[in-house]
């Protein structure tokens, strides 16, 4: 139980500090650059991807998805258990919400606020798929080619790209979908669109774990041996 409250609690936090870096450096950019759409997804994608490689590096000892569609993944791998699955999901959904809270507190907008930035559509909805299963390539093949030490950079280089090749800013990400329809501004997304985003991010995360099951059938030697040497309490949401 303890091994679980300790991860769940990364998860928490880190998902909410994610949260806050994607919502907070929306407003800023938004304030800085009120007449530049271009610059303002500049600043939003360089400050979510510099947070991502800063997060993982600290969390990743203890847990480090702040994801649902990776900690499904690594339920459907065998990496997790149900229970452990249930309750790193429930604190990313959670965690999510508080980082938003927080981040709209901090510029001083209505704690809660739905958004009215309505995001559908084929072109959307597809985008959602290739950078959810873009970001599970990513993840499972820099951990399970034995290079775990790397993915914090490599998902947020990933992440800070995806903000611009992908027609949707890839979200990629169930609980921050979530966690954006709160907040009225330049990150947030209506709670209308909220459930065709999540749904292309599930699909996104099956095409990805049958391209990670394909490409990785089995773990590198070191990374083998890294997740056997773990303690099972213990053992990361990368590892």
């Amino acid at each position: 139980m303890n091994g679980l409250a300790r991860r769940a609690t990364a998860e928490f936090l880190g998902t909410a500090f994610l949260v806050m870096a994607v919502v907070g450096s929306g407003v800023m950019a938004s304030r800085l650059s009120p007449d530049d759409a271009g610059l303002q997804l500049l600043q939003n994608s360089l400050a979510t991807g510099a947070a991502l490689v800063a997060l993982i590096v600290a969390l990743q000892p203890v847990s480090a998805s702040f994801n649902p569609v990776v900690t499904l993944v690594e339920r459907a791998l065998g990496m997790l258990d149900t229970g452990t699955a249930v309750g790193l999901i429930g604190a990313q959904l959670l965690g999510g919400l508080a980082g938003t809270v927080l981040a709209n507190a901090m510029f001083g907008l209505d704690a809660v606020t739905f958004s009215t930035h309505e995001r559908t559509g084929a072109g959307l909805w597809l985008g959602e798929v290739i950078a959810t299963a873009g970001l599970l390539l990513v993840v499972f093949g820099t951990v399970r080619s034995g290079r775990a030490d790397r993915v914090a950079f490599a998902v947020g280089g990933y992440i800070t790209a995806a903000y611009w090749f992908t027609s949707s800013t890839s979200f990629a990400n169930p609980a921050v979908t979530i966690a954006r329809t709160v907040t009225d501004s330049f990150a947030g997304i209506a709670p209308s669109s909220a459930p065709a985003f999540v749904l292309a991010q599930l699909a996104g995360g099956a095409v990805g774990y049958v391209l990670v099951r394909f490409l990785y059938p089995t773990l590198a030697t070191s990374a083998a041996a890294a997740t056997s040497a773990a303690p099972a309490a213990d053992r990361k949401v990368l590892s």
